[in-house]
């Protein structure tokens, strides 16, 4: 039960830093391109390749401080769901480019940063 409490709030907390950093992306970016959910999700993947690590390997933090970081803060912070319809929106303009780009772009960088994220931490 605890670890489902944990999960909830931590999915609380991160879908409004989700919100909060889509809108300041895209009031700096413009919202021509989904550079908010492309922005969330390689931070996201950053911090889920170092915080698995650190957690798992460093810290052997306790499975509640676990769920509430890596499922609840960091599953909820990012948006496959939204990067999906964000494509299929886009495919569905005709921008096909744009589609194409945000899909090599989302998942080359995403998982690069979640291997960044393990190279740090293994290095700490």
């Amino acid at each position: 039960m605890t670890q489902m409490i944990a999960i909830a709030a931590g999915g609380a907390i991160g879908a409004l830093l989700r919100y909060w950093t889509s809108l300041a992306v895209h009031s700096r970016l413009g919202s021509g391109f989904p550079y908010g959910t492309l922005a969330v999700n390689v931070l996201g993947s950053l911090l889920m390749g170092f915080l698995y690590i650190w957690f798992i390997e460093r810290l052997a933090a306790g499975a509640a401080v676990r769920a509430f970081l890596l499922i609840g803060v960091l599953g909820a912070f990012t948006t496959f769901s939204t990067f999906s319809m964000e494509t299929l929106n886009l495919i569905e303009g005709g921008q096909l480019g744009k589609a194409l780009l945000n899909v090599v772009i989302s998942v080359t960088v995403c998982v690069c940063a979640a291997t960044l994220g393990v190279i740090a931490a293994r290095q700490l």
